[in-house]
């Protein structure tokens, strides 16, 4: 499959480009929104498309025109102002879902947030992130794709373990940025993952052993 990382040049989102690009089974287009930042990627041989979350529906669709699936791993950041955690992590990514239907591509994968879809368990300090995060996701289960929307814990640097814990809730927990990563690619054409969203935490069963129990959660 040909897979459109959005947010390729965020933390998850480059190491998810170099899993797909090192991959047998898939190719990858890296969506960024830099000149330099294309060029960087087509450096190390990735193919990469500059996109603005902020532009129109139509001009995303054309960024996405050729893939099989996208992964919205893009982010305002913690640096911005909550006019961008609107623009980008909610419109970003309801437009991002309408551009993928418009150029005829069915999988769509979010990175979301540990406990987005239960209101009473969100971190006050960041509320507004999770308000975004939640009706983003609510919009992508409405929307007739055939979604995965991965709720990781908080995001740590060190090395994977390769070992997570899958569920539907898990009220805390932490997973380094490169066990997120492995996650979503061994999502991308798992059927079991499909219309399926769950929290991620590290633990103790192999990524590929946890997405194949999605079934029987």
């Amino acid at each position: 499959m040909k897979v459109l990382v959005v947010g390729a040049n965020g933390q998850i989102g480059k190491q998810l480009v170099n899993l797909l690009h090192d991959s047998s089974k898939h190719t990858v287009k890296a969506f960024v929104r830099k000149e330099e930042q294309v060029r960087e990627f087509e450096q190390s041989g990735v193919e990469a498309v500059l996109g603005n979350l902020e532009g129109t529906v139509e001009e995303l669709a054309k960024t996405v025109k050729g893939c099989d699936a996208v992964v919205f791993s893009a982010g305002s950041g913690g640096h911005t102002g909550l006019d961008k955690t609107l623009l980008i992590d909610l419109d970003g990514a309801v437009k991002m879902m309408e551009a993928a239907e418009r150029a005829g591509v069915g999988r769509f994968i979010m990175v979301s947030a540990l406990q987005a879809h239960n209101r009473e368990n969100w971190n006050e300090q960041i509320k507004p992130y999770y308000v975004a995060k939640h009706y983003a996701d609510r919009m992508l289960v409405q929307s007739g794709l055939n979604y995965t929307i991965i709720r990781p814990g908080g995001l740590l640097n060190e090395p994977g373990t390769g070992k997570v814990t899958v569920a539907e809730n898990l009220e805390r927990g932490s997973i380094p940025r490169e066990d997120v990563a492995k996650t979503i690619l061994a999502v991308i054409d798992q059927e079991n993952a499909f219309n399926k969203a769950f929290d991620l935490v590290s633990g103790e069963t192999p990524i590929e052993d946890a997405i194949k129990s999605l079934s029987h959660s």
